[in-house]
């Protein structure tokens, strides 16, 4: 043995060692005596000597660190062999107590049971240095007692260098003998594991009768045993032919005539789906990770496809998982037998399948091909049941919308608890009620008599502001005695730790007029953290007096005066407890600088005393050290009492008042968890004020609840103490003073304990020196349960749940991975539990208290809490007085000012029906405010498009909510009212529009006729009995919008609107990318298909919130919103001044009036064209005084119908514009290369063409492989063809279809629903013809008439604009719908413009989004330079920010038209500019803030002329 260093520091030693901060710390004044070794060199010892303790456990993981770095992969047995120097206060009783856990780690390196054995043991300690051990008497226990002995002798005598008497003595188990059991729990544990046995063993001897049937039958019959060992052998069919005994032979080429057609199965087994029968057991599919020949494998198909392929062939290509991974099958078959393959194969199905596995060549995935056979096979998971005779009630809950913490649907988990049978569940995720309105859809969902119900709750956070910032204010005033003082201490728990240290300075007036300081012998030692923090030593405590010396002389200076600390709970904590302890009764008065500062330093983030010091310019030297923080805290008070008074606060008791609820304090204070139930409807609104209040008020980081705002609002709440994060369970776990528990015991109505698995993590954790066991934790939950046997309140059992089963946990690991936890791939078991593993669980509070908090008690919270909805299930439109005579009197006063006095019966009855409708159900109102916004845009110059369905009304259009006149095609005379409904030529256009008519001249004055109609029934917004819910979406300009949303504040008045509100969930790709990153980091290679099954698990998880673009939520006068939904900031932005609903508004869309003001281009786009055909910078009639009005555009302009036929009427080529065809490129609806496409294969002829296209382009699966197929096979033309939806309702009709039965096959179809063969059966007896009916199945979605109409009608006029006014259509084009307009690319000329678009066409597969929208514009600038007109070059002080301007004849672009130029940037340069001339490219940049990169382009561009770099005057410039 030879020794190789003397003594040194460890990491003198050990310098290139790279750790941690704690490791640094704890080994920094380590002595290392000697490093010994071998003459081989294949083992290390470290000699180590310290002065304080180091856990084993870090021992261990230096040992590592050192192997793996400095020794590397190098066989080398490195052990740390330490001893300890300590200081005379470490007695074997001390040692004891802070060295057990390491004990115990070594004891398990040695045998587990002596470690569990020694875990449990009492130790006892007597005079001369005596141990004594009281093991459990046990079988095992004399086998034990020398290891442990053994151990504790040697750690004591040569690790701490302590002579002690180690003895052993046995008491007797009596748990067992004294536990009170329930004999009906004992019995039905008995029953259910017989039943879970039997269950089990029919099964398995079910199908082994089946096997062993089938084998016998198999030997008596006609096939040899050589046939069955072909089956059942793992080996292919080929490799047993040869083997087959007595088997018939056929010939190879009898196998390949082509009239031979394989069967799908082959054998009578029922459970055979495809293929031969086999009975090989199968393997884990976390097994398969390489080719390994033919394998069988089980699972659950999780998605499904089929694709149709040559040959009348299709490929069915599956995923399967059996739940430890899953690969993907692939197989093919023949069409005709799809049939009887897919009856039984289908997702969801529970399959064994046999085949090969192989490499896909198409992505390189492993699969598995050339099936030889698939059977049906039972659900071989184990679903936990709930077989307790009585049910528990779980009580904390959490759902997909805890903030990216929660991963099951709040769906499946009130299902899982309903089909258990208990008897209630609560939602309570953190912070939200989102999950709430989903909960109750299941409820709805139940029968009526159905008891089961949700609690619906929150897990909040909660702020503890009811201690005041004096608490025990008298009459003090802040010129009175003060006594500043800081304590150290050995730890947090002012019950189980010690002050070593007093320090405090006496304020009088405002002066520091005298000083206390001593050192206090704990008479123990000081721990190592602690002397690392505060520098106070063993030695220096020493010999000073103890703590029943010092604290009468403190008291005695303290005086009358009152106390002020820096967070002075803490330390007045210890001082009232050791006045406990030493029977001094005392009451102090104690001001807190903590909470003065939260109050008088808001900018502060942290409190912090050395972080206040700073920033009120005090001085803080030997921070941790008593004397010194009580003075620095001194001089903090003083400060803070001159800030008070210049607020005019005198005394103590005006301090608190100025602190009460200070929503600045209560953003910064600490926050714990806290369960708020709604017991009622009172409660329920009372929550949905604390919730709003905590998003809208109290928002920082989380949402947070002051007490003192739970006091206020806690009728029909009830209240319980949380987890582990809750300030009860705190309070126990830090050993908080009786006093502060029963004052935190008091606010609950019932306390929670969770299973120890819920809280493992504290083992490990530094911040929680308390616990080292999970005996501790245990006895954390029996401290909680006396502390409701003491305060007479129940305490509950609860799971915690975060997801519903134990295999669910990958998610929520994958999460919060994606999060950035470090632990989280050590997950708690926060699962949701049955009443039987919750029992066995808190056995050890034995079993009438188990069965009292896991069942007794939860169900008695859930009793007291009443069957109620999370909404307000009342309807409660808006009032508006005489909103149903106002409507009536709109509308007539507008169809006479259109028909005359005596009205066509036409357009009166269809008002009356309609009216009458609208009026019964209470939609008038919606009428009116519609009404409101739309005449009050139109009054701003603005126009307003409708969407959806509302231009099926003619109340609508007579209120002026819609252009849209729903009426059949007529004509009728504006001067004189002559109408034509009836004659034959108008009712040939019967499904069609009016303006398709010919142009007619008055037969009763000669004025010329206006065409109207679109032919659009009612019932399509209403039904037929007018209980449909209307929905009137309006597009307003996206200029005008906010200000639309604006004006209904004024009509209803604020605080009665509100943003609907939207939730952000982690949507697919997301999800998918947290999923594969989590596996490629931990160099784990997964199958794409088992990534997606993952992915499925992790979608749908809250993120964030938002607000829908255009939905506003009324609320009627006299309700508040929080009768309805909590409310909040979009995202939590504190800064955002809109206020949003808190639910998801289709959550609330069936109780509150939802408004859709959504912004769109076309009325902008309209708004724009007016203003530029107006303005003097084009040449024509129109001028301020008569104005160019777009509504005035002919929709009979047979010059636009020309531009959907070719592009003459442009006056130019297709070969001008890169072979396109039509003229309607960039016409809004029409633009596109599909629609386009489709405009060439239907060749309109009309409006009404127009409209049916639109509603083609609209819908899903109505153009594509439908009418597209109909038309071009001539079963259809675009007149005939399924289009939007009415087109379905007023055909069926007049076929002679029922309407109410129409109106139904219509909604059904539209949604995608397809038909009911009772519904095919009447349309046949109509003779609906089989085309039709093949139709309506393809269908996935279908738009509106009214819809397309009104988008039709915008689009015409632009047109028509395109057509007459060029310069006025691209300029509004490229300032408003250009997504990626160029200055670079698309203004210096037409000749790189095309040199640009033949690059772009060259790389057209590989272009970027972004690309394909510059190759989008291109096209309509190539087409606009086709058209002769010109760009001129920008003039940086003329142009606009976003607007193209016309300066004599030609558009000059906008500066946000500049690569690179944003929005803000370009208005910026436009405001600037109108300062004067820049003197340089410096100048410029200093007025405008624009980038250097967009000015180097700028003036690459030569869009600066002859300006200078820079301002400075050269010499030269003077010669």
């Amino acid at each position: 043995m030879e020794q190789i260093k003397n003594e040194k520091t460890f990491f003198h030693v050990f310098p290139t060692l790279k750790v941690e901060e704690e490791f640094k710390v704890l080994f920094a004044d380590v002595e290392v005596k000697k490093i010994t070794t071998n003459s081989g060199r294949d083992f290390l010892h470290v000699h180590l000597k310290s002065h304080h303790l180091i856990p084993k456990k870090k021992i261990w993981q230096m040992e590592q660190r050192i192997k793996e770095q400095l020794f590397g992969t190098s066989s080398v047995k490195l052990q740390i062999l330490e001893e300890y120097e300590l200081s005379e206060l470490y007695t074997p009783e001390t040692v004891m107590e802070e060295y057990k856990e390491s004990l115990i780690l070594e004891l398990k390196e040695i045998s587990v049971l002596a470690a569990n054995m020694f875990s449990q043991a009492e130790v006892n300690y007597e005079e001369g240095n005596v141990v004594r051990l009281e093991l459990l008497d046990t079988i095992v226990s004399e086998g034990r007692k020398e290891e442990i002995m053994n151990l504790l002798d040697n750690v004591f005598r040569n690790r701490f260098h302590m002579n002690v008497d180690i003895r052993v003595t046995y008491k007797e188990n009596e748990g067992q003998g004294s536990r009170e059991y329930d004999e009906q729990r004992i019995q039905q544990e008995i029953n259910a594991i017989f039943e879970r046995r039997a269950k089990q063993r029919g099964e398995y001897e079910e199908r082994k009768s089946a096997v062993e049937a089938k084998k016998k039958s198999s030997e008596s019959g006609s096939s040899s045993s050589g046939e069955k060992k072909a089956e059942t052998s793992g080996k292919t069919s080929s490799g047993n032919a040869a083997a087959s005994g007595g088997k018939k032979e056929f010939k190879k080429k009898e196998f390949r005539k082509k009239d031979y057609v394989r069967p799908v199965k082959i054998g009578d087994d029922p459970n055979l789906i495809y293929g031969k029968n086999f009975e090989d057991e199968p393997i884990k599919l976390e097994q398969v990770v390489s080719e390994m020949g033919e394998i069988t494998i089980h699972g659950k198909i999780i998605n499904f496809d089929t694709r149709e392929i040559r040959n009348e062939k299709t490929i069915i290509i599956f995923a399967v998982t059996d739940f430890t991974d899953t690969i993907t099958i692939k197989m093919f078959a023949r069409n005709d037998q799809l049939p009887e393959i897919l009856g039984d194969l289908k997702k969801g199905a529970f399959v064994k399948i046999k085949g090969v596995t192989t490499i896909d060549k198409f992505d390189g995935e492993l699969t598995i091909g050339s099936i030889t056979g698939i059977k049906k096979i039972g659900d071989f998971t184990v679903s936990r049941q709930d077989l307790n005779p009585t049910k528990r009630v779980e009580l904390h809950c959490h759902t997909k919308m805890s903030d990216m913490d929660g991963v099951s649907e709040v769906t499946d988990i009130v299902r899982r608890a309903h089909d258990w049978g208990h008897p209630a569940i609560a939602i309570t995720d953190h912070g939200v009620a989102q999950a709430f309105p989903v909960a109750n859809h299941y409820i709805e969902t139940l029968d009526k008599d159905d008891p089961f119900k949700v609690l619906y709750g929150v897990e909040g956070y909660v702020v503890d502001d009811l201690t005041e910032i004096a608490v025990n204010a008298k009459d003090q005033t802040l010129d009175d005695t003060y006594i500043v003082f800081d304590i150290e201490t050995t730890g947090f728990s002012s019950i189980r730790d010690r002050i070593i240290e007093i320090g405090a300075v006496k304020v009088e007036n405002g002066q520091i007029v005298d000083k206390f300081s001593t050192f206090v012998n704990p008479e123990r030692p000081i721990p190592f953290e602690i002397t690392n923090l505060t520098s106070i030593t063993d030695e220096m405590v020493l010999d000073a007096p103890t703590i029943e010396v010092v604290l009468p002389q403190f008291l005695e200076f303290i005086g009358e005066g009152a106390l002020v600390a820096h967070n002075a709970g803490f330390d007045v904590g210890f001082i009232e407890q050791n006045c406990r302890v030493l029977g001094l009764e005392q009451e102090f008065t104690a001001v807190d600088t903590v909470a003065l500062a939260r109050v008088l330093l808001p900018t502060l983030s942290k409190y912090k005393l050395n972080l206040v010091a700073k920033a009120l310019g005090i001085s803080l030297e030997n921070h941790h050290r008593a004397v010194d923080d009580a003075g620095a805290t001194a001089e903090i008070f003083v400060k803070f009492v001159e800030m008070l008074k210049d607020q005019h606060i005198m005394n103590l008791k005006e301090m608190n008042k100025f602190g009460d609820r200070n929503v600045n304090a209560i953003r910064k204070m600490p926050t714990h968890h806290i369960i708020l139930i709604a017991q009622n409807d009172i409660g329920r609104y009372n929550l949905y004020q604390l919730i709003t209040a905590s998003h809208m008020t109290y928002y920082a980081r989380r949402p947070r609840i002051p007490k003192s705002l739970i006091n206020e609002h806690r009728e029909g709440i009830i209240i319980g103490s949380a987890c582990e994060a809750g300030e009860l369970y705190r309070a126990v776990l830090e050993k908080q003073s009786s006093q502060q528990i029963a004052r935190l015991a008091d606010f609950y109505d019932y306390y929670e304990i969770q299973p120890i698995g819920n809280d493992m993590f504290m083992l490990e954790d530094e911040k929680t020196p308390n616990i080292n066991t999970e005996e501790d934790l245990r006895n954390v939950n029996r401290e909680i349960v006396e502390l409701g046997e003491k305060f007479g309140k129940p305490v509950v059992a609860t799971c915690d749940v975060h997801f519903l089963d134990p295999e669910d946990e990958v998610y929520r690991r994958i999460i919060m991975a994606g999060k950035g936890f470090k632990d989280a791939d050590n997950q708690a078991p926060l699962f949701l539990r049955t009443t039987d593993e919750m029992l066995e669980e808190f056995a050890y509070l034995g079993s009438a208290k188990a069965r009292e908090v896991v069942i007794e008690n939860p169900q008695k919270i859930a009793r007291m809490v009443e069957k109620i909805s999370p909404v307000n299930p009342n309807k409660c439109p808006p009032v508006i007085a005489d909103s149903d005579q106002e409507l009536r009197d709109i509308c007539y006063r507008k169809a006479h000012e259109m028909y005359g006095e005596d009205l066509p019966v036409q357009v009166s009855s269809r008002l009356e029906k309609e009216l009458n409708s609208i009026i019964s159900n209470g939609y008038a109102v919606m009428y009116i405010i519609a009404q409101k916004l739309v005449w009050k845009s139109n009054a701003d110059g603005y126009l307003v498009g409708s969407r959806g369905s509302v231009g099926s009304s003619f109340v609508a259009t007579m209120s002026g909510i819609t252009e849209v006149n729903p009426l059949s095609p007529h004509y009728y005379c504006e001067k004189c009212h002559y109408s034509d409904f009836e004659s034959e030529e108008v009712r040939a256009f019967a499904g069609g529009c009016g303006y398709d008519m010919p142009d007619r001249n008055c037969p009763v004055c000669g004025e010329k006729l206006v065409k109207a109609g679109f032919d659009i029934p009612f019932e399509t917004f209403l039904g037929f009995k007018g209980d449909k819910e209307p929905d009137i979406d309006l597009n307003f300009s996206g200029d005008y919008q906010a200000k639309a949303h604006k004006y209904t504040e004024v009509l209803f008045g604020e605080g009665h609107t509100f943003k609907a509100g939207t939730i952000g969930t982690l949507a697919d790709k997301t999800a998918y990318g947290f999923v594969k990153n989590y596996y490629e980091e931990r160099g784990q290679r997964k199958r794409g298909c088992e990534i997606e099954r993952i992915t499925e698990g992790c979608t749908g998880i809250r993120r964030s919130t938002g607000q829908h673009p255009g939905g506003i939520v009324v609320l009627p006068h006299g309700h508040s919103i929080n009768e309805f939904t909590p409310v909040q900031h979009p995202a939590n932005d504190m800064e955002c001044g809109i206020t949003t609903t808190h639910f998801d508004y289709h959550s609330i869309d069936h109780n509150l009036l939802k408004l859709d003001i959504l912004g769109h281009d076309d009325p902008t786009m309209i708004r724009t064209l007016e203003d530029y055909i107006t303005s003097d910078a084009m040449e024509n009639e129109y001028n301020e005084e008569h104005p160019f009005v777009a509504t005035e555009i002919p929709l009979d302009d047979k010059k636009v119908i020309e531009l959907f036929h070719g592009t003459e009427i442009l006056g130019i080529k297709p070969e001008d514009i890169d072979g396109c065809k039509l003229g309607c490129l960039g016409i809004p609806e029409f633009g596109t290369d599909f629609v386009i496409q489709m405009v060439q294969d239907t060749k309109p002829q009309t409006l009404s063409d127009l409209i049916r296209i639109s509603g083609l382009s609209h819908g899903t699966n109505v153009w594509l492989g439908n009418a597209q197929e109909l038309v071009k096979s001539g079963k259809a033309t675009i007149s005939t063809a399924i289009c939007t939806r009415d087109d379905i309702m007023i055909y069926l009709i007049n076929k002679g279809v029922e309407s109410a039965l129409a109106f139904t096959i219509m909604e059904s179809v539209r949604k995608g629903k397809g038909l009911k063969p009772e519904w095919e059966e009447a349309m046949k007896a109509q003779d609906v013809p089989d085309w039709y009916i093949w139709s309506c199945k393809k269908i996935s979605y279908m738009f509106p008439k009214a819809h397309a109409a009104a988008y039709v009608m915008m689009a015409y006029r632009i047109a028509y604009c395109k057509i007459n006014y060029p310069l006025a259509y691209y300029g509004a084009y490229f300032g408003i719908r250009a997504d990626a307009f160029s200055y670079a690319i698309m203004c210096q000329g037409k000749d790189k413009l095309n040199y640009y678009m033949k690059d772009y066409k060259k790389r057209s597969d590989t272009l970027t989004k972004k690309e394909q929208d510059v190759m989008k514009d291109m096209k309509i600038v190539q087409e606009m330079y086709a058209r002769g007109l010109e760009f001129m070059p920008i003039d940086i002080y003329r142009a606009k920010a976003k607007m193209f301007q016309i300066i004599d004849g030609k558009l000059m672009p906008s500066l946000a038209s500049i690569e690179g130029m944003g929005d803000k940037a370009a208005e910026a340069v436009e405001e600037a500019s109108k300062d004067g001339p820049y003197l340089s490219l410096d100048d410029f940049r200093q007025r405008t803030k624009v980038s250097k990169t967009v000015i180097d382009l700028m003036a690459e561009l030569g869009l600066f002329g002859n300006l200078p770099q820079s301002n400075q005057l050269s010499l030269f410039d003077f010669s």
